[in-house]
């Protein structure tokens, strides 16, 4: 069973514990679930608290309520296991906020002030157009916005509604793991561009793979490279603007790390360059709001496209959406943003020092200028289960470098994050990562020329 969370509400530690009930009866057919009223004497909450769970839990499709019966699960389709995800730091105020606006909600609705109709996509999908509209010449509306659960199923459904899988795509290498996994599992032929040590896009090697491949699509950060923390500049943006002028391909411009810039939103971004009818631009709200907000979306004019989305039509919570479109409305996320990149920035200094210290020439990295990573290059080869099990307890994490490449590159390089607050327990564990290294963990290490 999950456990609760500390300033939880009531409703929230219901929903926790049906989501436990739920997956103990997974293995099989639909399930009963216990009675509004079983359920309230067990956990010592009110009918209306219980009631709002199971409210949450059917509009998110995973369970259903027979008339005179109750409330069974619904019988899902098993989902594809997804690769090891990158630490995020937690977001308990904005959590709180998204939980508080899903209340409140519920509760209007539970009295009849506000009707079902009005909740669910609409609203966020408006919200998120206003929020990327710069101008009378690149605005966006809410029929342009479509939402997905998450990153994965988004991307496998662009690709299909597009008719692009098995075909050639263009990814700057290393590549964020979430859209190279999500190409390689829609069976894409990816070819991958390593970024110059600034983070700016090979144009050269792209302008002879664009004119010499069966490119389809290419995907490249909107102006924040990651996992390097690298900014593209707005010269490159232009350039590269120009050159896919010059090839009729989709541009999937990764928009999920651009706010975490550390002087603030760039004034331009690659999208400022090209022309909108072959641009996708991929979003989500769980790198600013936490894991509460899993839903990604993606922004594009295609009319096929949005047709895709509607025959999906993906069942997602719609008093989550309402919430998460209040806080956008509100600026909500985009003050608590101002924090959050102080934070990045702050921890990323402690763990480059703390690295500098450790190892001195033995690693190369470059201070990032944005996101939550640190991207390291060690001169031996590295052992991942020395590596994981060094590390195992502590708020440093590692993740290797092939997981950002699907050619086997970047064997020797591995992405690091920081979620901890004492300078002293980083450096603890910067010294257990030394540790781990050396060549007495398993066989003898040879030093790479």
């Amino acid at each position: 069973m999950g456990q609760a969370v500390p300033g939880e509400f009531a409703y929230r530690k219901v929903y926790r514990y049906l989501e436990a009930l739920i997956e103990q009866a997974s293995g099989g057919g639909p399930c009963k679930l216990p009675s509004l009223r079983a359920m309230s004497r067990r956990l010592r909450v009110s009918l209306a608290t219980v009631q709002s769970a199971y409210n949450l839990l059917e509009e998110e499709g995973r369970v259903q309520c027979l008339p005179r019966s109750g409330y069974y699960t619904q019988v899902a389709a098993k989902a594809a296991p997804m690769h090891p995800q990158s630490p995020l730091p937690v977001q308990p105020l904005l959590e709180r906020i998204l939980l508080g606006h899903e209340r409140r909600l519920a509760r209007q609705r539970a009295s009849g002030v506000a009707p079902r109709a009005t909740l669910g996509d609409t609203r966020l999908r408006n919200a998120v157009a206003e929020s990327y509209t710069r101008s009378s010449s690149l605005y966006w509306r809410a029929e342009d916005v479509q939402l997905a659960p998450d990153v994965q199923a988004l991307l496998d459904t662009v690709l299909a509604g597009l008719a692009l899988q098995g075909g050639t795509v263009l990814v700057q290498s290393p590549c964020c793991w979430q859209v190279l996994h999500a190409l390689a599992r829609a069976g894409m032929r990816v070819l991958e561009v390593p970024a110059d040590s600034r983070g700016n896009p090979n144009l050269r090697a792209l302008a002879r793979l664009l004119g010499a491949e069966p490119v389809c699509m290419l995907v490249m950060p909107s102006c924040l490279g990651m996992p390097q923390g690298r900014l593209v500049s707005p010269h490159y943006q232009q350039q590269l603007g120009q050159l896919l002028g010059q090839h009729p391909v989709w541009l999937l411009e990764n928009d999920l790390d651009s706010e975490h810039c550390y002087s603030g939103p760039p004034r331009t971004r690659l999208r400022d360059w090209v022309d909108p009818r072959s641009l996708l631009v991929l979003g989500a709200f769980e790198t600013a709001v936490g894991t509460e907000a899993p839903y990604a979306y993606v922004l594009s004019h295609d009319a096929a496209l949005a047709k895709a989305f509607a025959e999906r039509a993906f069942r997602l919570a719609p008093l989550r959406l309402q919430a998460l479109a209040l806080m956008l409305g509100k600026r909500q996320i985009e003050i608590h943003l101002v924090e959050l990149r102080t934070e990045l920035e702050r921890r990323t200094q402690y763990l480059v020092r703390a690295l500098a210290l450790q190892f001195g020439q033995q690693v190369a990295m470059q201070t990032p200028q944005g996101g939550r990573m640190l991207w390291v290059r060690f001169r031996q080869p590295l052992r991942w289960d020395c590596i994981v099990a060094a590390l195992a307890d502590s708020a440093l994490h590692a993740l290797p470098g092939r997981q950002f490449s699907l050619q086997g590159r970047y064997q020797q390089c591995m992405a690091l994050v920081w979620l901890g607050d004492q300078p002293d327990d980083l450096q603890q564990a910067v010294e257990r990562l030394a540790q781990a290294l050396e060549p007495r963990c398993g066989r003898p290490a040879s030093v790479s020329r």
